[in-house]
C-alpha cells in the first residue's frame, strides 16, 4: 500500500508518491498539482474544497473561508452557513481531498500520510494537524517538518554535500533551517521561524496602508468589497517584482478609484515585514555556530519566497543570491514523498538517514526566591535545536515544607518568565510530607520525531512515576469530542469528483462576470450560457471539449491573476 507525502499549506496544498524515477506529485481532480486551501459550503450545505471553493471568496465569503492553517491549536471556530467549523476540521477536508485524489490517481485506497508541518509549529499545532489526518481517514505516519522535507527533495535532486540554507516563507508561516547532508545523512542543525509571517501579512499591510492613504476606514466597507481589495492586493503582490507600476480600479461601494501602485510604495509597505524575517535567519545562524562563509547554498521555498525585495534581503546578507531553479511550491510535497518512502522501507533509499531537531525550548516553571520578580521562572529541560529524539532528566526539590501535591507546568519558549512562555499543560503528582526542598523529583521530556512532548514525573523517595503525553491542548480534542466531529463530518454531503471541473469553471465564470462590466460582462454571460446547456445534455465527450474550451476563454478574459 503505498504510503504518500502531504504538504497542507497555507495557501496551497499538494501530495506525492514515490516511482522508480524518484518522488512524483500527484493531479487533483481538475489536473492540477496545486490545490487552494480553501472550504465553502454551497447554497445546498455540499462541501467545496480547492479551486472551485477559492472562486468563491468573494461572492460568498459568508460560507467560504481560507487561511484557516493559522489556527490550527487554537479553540478559534469559523461560522460556515450557520455550522461551526475547527481549524483541524476544515484542514481535514482539505486532507480528504488530496486523499480522494491520490486514490484515484494510483487506483488504490490510500489509508497512510506523511505530513509537513511548519518548522515553527508548536506541540498545540502538532497535535491539531495529526487530528486533521485522524479526521480525514488517515493515520498520519510522520510530521516532518517543511524546510526539513524541502532540503530532502532538493538534496536528492541534486546528489550534492554540503551545508543548506533552507528558507521557507509560505503563506502563513516563516521558517529557517540550517542542514547538511553528507554520506546519505541529511542532518538538521538549526530551525528557527515566525509562525505569524507569510504572504497573508503582506497582503494585510498592503490593504492597511491603503486604506490608511484614501482615509477609509477598514470597518466601513462590506465583506465582499473587502475581500474584492484583499483579492486584488494579492494580484498585485505577485506582479510587484515584474512590474514598476500597476494601474488599479478600486470600488467601494459606487465609488471607483484608479490608483497607481509603484514598486516603491511596496517596498516601504513591506520593509517592516522584511527586517522582522532577518531574526530568525540570525538565530539560526548563531545557533549553529556558522558564518555565511560557510552556507554551501540557500533554498528557498514557498510562494512568498518570490519576492524581489525579500530575495535581495538574502542576497545581502550573505553576499550572494539565493538559489531559485527549483520550484518552491512543489519541493515540501516532493520531500515528504521521499519521508513517505523512507518509513516504507523503500530499498532505493534504505542508505539514507534524517535527524531533526527540536526548534523550540521546553522547560518548566520553578520558583527563584532570590529574585524580586513575581511569578514563576522558565527553567529550560529540552534546549531549542537540540537533536531529536531527545529525553532529558531535571531533579527539582519541593518549595514550600509539608507539601503534599506538586503541580509541574509545561511550557515553551524563550523568556525567563513562563508567563511570557507557552503553556502546554500540567501534572499533578502527589507527595509525602516533609520539610521544604526534602523531597525531590525528577523530570524527564522525551520529545521524538513527530515534534510530540511526553512529560515523566518520578517521586524520588516512593520510586513512583508519573506521565503526560501532552494532548489536552486548546484545539485538541478529547475523544468523545473525536468521535463527535466523525459523526459530522461523515454527515456532510460531497460533490462528486467528476462534476468538481464543472463547479470550478462556473465559479471562476461567475467571479469575472461580477467583477466585469459592457461586453466583456456579456461575453461572459454568453460563454455561461453555452456551458450550461452542455451540461444539460449530459453528453460525456461533448463536455469534456467544452470543459477546454471555457477554461482557455475564461483564463484569457482573467486580467486579475490571483490564483
Amino acid at each position: 500500500m503505498t504510503v504518500i507525502g502531504i504538504d497542507l499549506g497555507t495557501t496551497n496544498s499538494a501530495c506525492g508518491y514515490w516511482t522508480e524515477d524518484g518522488p512524483k506529485l500527484i493531479p487533483n481532480r481538475l489536473g492540477e498539482l496545486l490545490t487552494p486551501s480553501v472550504v465553502g459550503l454551497d447554497e445546498a450545505g455540499a462541501v467545496i474544497v480547492g479551486k472551485a471553493a477559492k472562486e468563491r471568496l468573494i461572492d460568498h465569503s459568508g460560507s467560504t473561508v481560507a487561511a484557516f492553517k493559522r489556527l490550527m491549536g487554537s479553540d478559534h471556530k469559523i461560522m460556515l452557513n450557520k455550522k461551526l467549523f475547527s481549524a483541524p476540521e476544515l484542514s481535514a477536508l482539505v486532507l480528504r481531498s488530496l486523499k480522494e485524489d491520490a486514490e484515484a490517481f494510483l487506483g488504490e485506497p490510500v489509508t497512510e500520510a506523511v505530513i509537513s508541518v511548519p518548522a515553527y509549529f508548536d506541540d498545540n499545532q502538532r497535535h491539531a494537524t495529526k487530528l486533521a489526518g485522524e479526521l480525514a481517514g488517515l493515520k498520519v505516519d510522520r510530521l516532518i517538518n517543511e524546510p526539513t522535507a524541502a532540503a530532502i527533495a532538493y538534496g536528492l535532486h541534486q546528489k550534492q554535500e554540503g551545508t543548506f540554507l533552507i528558507l521557507d516563507m509560505g503563506g502563513g508561516t516563516f521558517d529557517v533551517s540550517i542542514l547538511e547532508f553528507f554520506d546519505g545523512v541529511m542532518e538538521v542543525h538549526a530551525s528557527a521561524g515566525d509562525n505569524f509571517l507569510g504572504g497573508e501579512d503582506f497582503v494585510e499591510a498592503m490593504v492597511d496602508a491603503l486604506l490608511n492613504e484614501l482615509q477609509i476606514e477598514k470597518s466601513s466597507l462590506d465583506v465582499r468589497l473587502l475581500q474584492t481589495l484583499y483579492m486584488q492586493m494579492e494580484s498585485a503582490k505577485r506582479r510587484v517584482s515584474q512590474m514598476d507600476t500597476q494601474e488599479i480600479l478600486l470600488d467601494f461601494g459606487g465609488e471607483k478609484i484608479r490608483w497607481s501602485l509603484t514598486r516603491d510604495w511596496f517596498s516601504r509597505v513591506a520593509t517592516p515585514l522584511i527586517l522582522r524575517s532577518k531574526r530568525p535567519i540570525e538565530r539560526a545562524m548563531s545557533d549553529a555556530n556558522l558564518s555565511p562563509a560557510q552556507i554551501d547554498d540557500i533554498v528557498l521555498v514557498g510562494g512568498s519566497t518570490r519576492l524581489a525585495l525579500f530575495r535581495s534581503t538574502v542576497g545581502r546578507i550573505f553576499g550572494r543570491l539565493p538559489s531559485t531553479h527549483i520550484d518552491p511550491d512543489t519541493v515540501v510535497a516532493l520531500g515528504a514523498a521521499v519521508q513517505a518512502a523512507l518509513l516504507s522501507k523503500n530499498s532505493a533509499l534504505d542508505d539514507m538517514v534524517l535527524t531533526d531537531v527540536c526548534p523550540y525550548t521546553l522547560g518548566t516553571g520553578v520558583v527563584n526566591e532570590d529574585s524580586p520578580q513575581q511569578g514563576l521562572y522558565f527553567l529550560p529541560i529540552i534546549e531549542r535545536n537540540s537533536t531529536v529524539p531527545v529525553s532529558v532528566v531535571r531533579r527539582l526539590a519541593t518549595a514550600a515544607d509539608n507539601q503534599t501535591e506538586l503541580q509541574l507546568e509545561i511550557y515553551q519558549g524563550e523568556n525567563r518568565l513562563v508567563k511570557k512562555n507557552i503553556f502546554l499543560g500540567q501534572l499533578n503528582i502527589k507527595i509525602p510530607k516533609a520539610p521544604r526542598g526534602k523531597e525531590e523529583i525528577d523530570v524527564r521530556y522525551t520529545y521524538d520525531m513527530n515534534g510530540l512532548l511526553e512529560v515523566d514525573v518520578t517521586v524520588v523517595s516512593q520510586n513512583k512515576t508519573y506521565s503526560k503525553l501532552i494532548q489536552r491542548n486548546p484545539g485538541v480534542m478529547s475523544e468523545k469530542e473525536k468521535e463527535a466531529s466523525l459523526k459530522k463530518m461523515a454527515a456532510l454531503k460531497f460533490h462528486p469528483r467528476e462534476s468538481e471541473v464543472n463547479r470550478a469553471l462556473i465559479a471562476k465564470g461567475e467571479r469575472l462576470y461580477e467583477a466585469s462590466l459592457g461586453d466583456k460582462r456579456e461575453k461572459i454571460a454568453a460563454i455561461l450560457s453555452q456551458f450550461d446547456a452542455i451540461l444539460d445534455r449530459q453528453n460525456v465527450n461533448e463536455i469534456k471539449k467544452a470543459q477546454l474550451q471555457v477554461k482557455e476563454l475564461l483564463e484569457s478574459l482573467d486580467s486579475e491573476d490571483w490564483l
